[in-house]
C-alpha cells in the first residue's frame, strides 16, 4: 500500500510542477535529439501525405483492398530490414508504404465520404490534435517516465488480437466490437506516448534512424484515426436513424 500511495504522490507532485516553463522546457532533450526529431516529424508528415494520395488513387480506381494491405507490410518490412545507410531506398519504402496503407484504408474513406464528409475532416484534424498533444506530453515529461506502460500496451494489443482472432472465428457481437473499438483507441494513444520517449531515448544512446522512427510514429497515427473515424461514422449513423425515426 505504501508503494501505491507514494506513486501516486509522485504522480500528483508532477502534475502540480507543470506550467507554461514547462512546457517550453526541451533542456532534458540535446540539440542532436531535437534535429532527430525535426527530421522524424517531417517523415511522418511526408507519410501521411502519401497515405492520403493512396487514399485518393483509391476513389478514382477502386485500388484499396488485400493486395494494398500485403504490400504495404511487405514495404515496412523491406524497410526495416534494409541498413540505415540506404536513406534514400528507405524514404521511398516509407512513402510506399503510406501510399498502400492509404488505398488499404481507402473503403472507409470512401464510406465515410458518402455518409458525411464532414465526419472525415473532423476525425484526421481530431487525431491531428490528439497526436500532437500525446506526443508533445511525452516530449516535455521526465525522460523514461512513460516507459514502463510498455509491457501494459502490449498486454493489450494482444488481448484485441486474441479477440479479434476469436470473432473471426467463433462470430462477434456489437458490444465486443465496441469494447475493441475502444479499447483499441486507448491502446494505440498510449502507444503514441511510449513510442515518442523510446525514440528519444534511443536517439540519445546514439540511434538517430529517422525513417524506422516515423514508421513506428505513423502505424499509431493511422491505427488512431481509423478507430476516430469509425467511431464517429456509427455515431452520425445512430443520429441518422434517431432522426429518421422521429419523421416517421
Amino acid at each position: 500500500m505504501d508503494a501505491f500511495a507514494s506513486f501516486f504522490d509522485s504522480q500528483s507532485a508532477s502534475r502540480n510542477s507543470w506550467s507554461y516553463d514547462s512546457l517550453k522546457n526541451f533542456r532534458q532533450i540535446s540539440p542532436i535529439v531535437q534535429t532527430h526529431l525535426k527530421q522524424v516529424y517531417l517523415a511522418l508528415c511526408c507519410a501521411v501525405v502519401a497515405s492520403a494520395a493512396g487514399a485518393y488513387l483509391h476513389l478514382l480506381w477502386n485500388i484499396g483492398g488485400l493486395l494494398t494491405t500485403f504490400a504495404c507490410i511487405g514495404c515496412m518490412g523491406w524497410l526495416l530490414s534494409l541498413p540505415p545507410y540506404l536513406e534514400k531506398k528507405r524514404v521511398a519504402l516509407l512513402m510506399a508504404a503510406g501510399l498502400f496503407e492509404g488505398a488499404s484504408i481507402g473503403p472507409l474513406i470512401d464510406l465515410a465520404i458518402e455518409i458525411d464528409p464532414s465526419v472525415l475532416i473532423t476525425a484526421f484534424v481530431g487525431t491531428a490534435i490528439a497526436f500532437g498533444c500525446f506526443s508533445g506530453a511525452a516530449m516535455v515529461a521526465r525522460r523514461r517516465e512513460y516507459l514502463y506502460l510498455g509491457g501494459l500496451l502490449s498486454s493489450g494489443l494482444s488481448i484485441l488480437l486474441w479477440l479479434h482472432f476469436a470473432s473471426s472465428i467463433f462470430g462477434g457481437s456489437a458490444a465486443i466490437f465496441k469494447f475493441e473499438l475502444y479499447f483499441g483507441l486507448l491502446v494505440f494513444v498510449g502507444y503514441i506516448v511510449v513510442d515518442t520517449q523510446d525514440i528519444i531515448e534511443k536517439a540519445h544512446l546514439g540511434d538517430l534512424d529517422y525513417v524506422k522512427h516515423a514508421l513506428s510514429l505513423f502505424t499509431d497515427f493511422v491505427a488512431v484515426f481509423v478507430r476516430v473515424l469509425i467511431i464517429m461514422l456509427k455515431n452520425s449513423a445512430e443520429k441518422n436513424e434517431k432522426k429518421k425515426k422521429r419523421r416517421d
